[in-house]
């Protein structure tokens, strides 16, 4: 009777399950040769296993090969398909930081003594304003990103009113996008309505992570997204994979065997 029980709770709470966009970072990766390391298509085919067991109405995938080969495992176990997209690339807006001379580097890369102290990073309508951010046009490559978007989810149902959606056909679809880190952030960013810099410098999504967000419709036809996983790796735990260090830097200083920039 006990376990009768809980097999009719499972498949009433799979049904209840409202999955909308599922942000896949991209596996392990080789950037010289833009694709994955033998540890990256590891991770990719953990994360296939995981996917294939939901119901995705959609792929979407990035044009670079790091992404498309995370994606392509998932897509072949499922004899699916995905639609490539120009701005689920990297975030592809360098600057000049402020501690380095001689070439550019990608915005989450700051060393946090030089951002932190500026008031307006933290300002969601404010943080691309900076001379620095001016200079490197990030302001009108983010716009890019979220007009595309915003775009993409109205085709889904959801339309952008101000800083939240109108649900014009609300469903419980879920859609996956493969990409990466830092385009990653600036979809959030513009989601939840919060700074980039914030999500830049203040989280990190280990290879093949998955991020969800969900919409509420808490009043009939309007709608707010709501992140209510982010970079979940359980599908490498469950398989005794440990999750790559990539992205990140030492947690102390001393720590040899971790990453230093």
């Amino acid at each position: 009777m006990v376990q009768w029980a809980a097999e009719k709770f499972c498949v009433k709470w799979k049904e209840r399950i409202i999955l909308k966009l599922l942000i896949v970072r991209h596996g392990d990766p080789d950037y010289e040769i833009d694709s994955l390391t033998e540890k990256g298509w590891r991770e990719a085919e953990l994360l296939a296993r995981r996917l294939a067991e939901m119901e995705i109405k959609a792929f979407y995938v990035s044009p670079l090969g790091r992404a498309r080969d995370t994606a392509s495992l998932t897509l072949k176990m499922l004899g699916r398909t995905a639609a490539e997209y120009p701005w689920l690339r990297e975030f592809d807006a360098p600057i000049h930081r402020p501690d380095v001379t001689g070439w550019e580097k990608v915005c989450w890369d700051w060393l946090p003594q030089d951002w932190t102290d500026e008031e307006r990073y933290f300002l969601p309508d404010a943080w691309s304003g900076t001379e620095i951010m001016r200079e490197g046009n990030v302001g009108r490559e983010y716009a890019w990103v979220a007009e595309n978007l915003d775009a993409l989810l109205e085709s889904h149902g959801y339309k952008r009113q101000g800083r939240r959606y109108e649900a014009v056909r609300p469903n419980n679809d879920a859609i996956v996008f493969f990409c990466h880190f830092g385009v990653e952030c600036v979809m959030l960013s513009h989601l939840l309505n919060i700074s980039p810099m914030a999500l830049w410098h203040g989280t990190c999504a280990a290879p093949t992570s998955v991020t969800t967000v969900v919409t509420e419709e808490r009043r009939r036809g309007t709608a707010y997204f709501r992140m209510s996983a982010f970079g979940d790796t359980s599908h490498l735990y469950k398989y005794g994979e440990p999750p790559a260090f990539s992205a990140r830097f030492r947690e102390c200083y001393d720590n040899e065997w971790e990453r230093r920039d």
